[in-house]
């Protein structure tokens, strides 16, 4: 029964869920006051996560899949693109995020903004942002096109930051392909 116990605390860890006592006491008042109670009032059993987690990321790389069928109509590719990277990356994870399910959403705000990839978040959320604006409400094929690869290269940006030392390894591969100075 022991061995049960510690491998039920370790799938709550890996999901994210507190292994604390429930008689611990009171937790000090932060200021996530919103997200506390967010993620005290929408409890998700390991089950439920698991699930949502599934629905979210797969309809997210479906999504993201079908827009390739629109390649060439940079409007329908925007906008499927883009629904599908807020489905499976979690980045709109308040409403939909795949990883907020596995995590949770206060988890998730706090690694989102954390000093480390902040300006990343803030690049890839705008990007998603302008790339839905010129495709539903601009409606300009070659707006659309810039806005899908500026949010290509925010979304790789940012994935990066989620592995050590990734961007900067990334960053001194590009100096050096594209130094001038001989």
């Amino acid at each position: 029964m022991e061995k049960m116990n510690q491998a039920l605390e370790k799938m709550k860890m890996l999901v994210g869920m507190d292994v604390e006592d429930e008689e611990a006491a009171p937790q000090q008042e932060s200021s996530f006051a919103f997200m506390d109670d967010l993620n005290r009032n929408c409890t998700l059993s390991i089950k439920q996560r698991l699930h949502g987690f599934a629905i979210c990321l797969t309809s997210g790389i479906a999504c993201t899949l079908l827009s390739l069928l629109v390649f060439f109509n940079p409007i329908k590719f925007g906008i499927t693109f883009s629904f599908g990277n807020l489905l499976a990356l979690g980045s709109w994870n308040f409403f939909c995020g795949s990883t907020a399910f596995l995590i949770g959403s206060k988890r998730q705000v706090t690694m989102m903004l954390d000093p480390v990839r902040i300006y990343a978040t803030a690049i890839y959320i705008a990007s998603i942002i302008i790339a839905l604006f010129c495709a539903l409400y601009v409606r300009n094929k070659l707006l659309t096109l810039l806005s899908i690869i500026l949010e290509l290269g925010a979304l790789i940006w940012y994935s990066l930051s989620y592995i050590p030392f990734a961007r900067s390894m990334v960053s001194k591969v590009m100096m050096a392909c594209f130094d001038t100075e001989f």
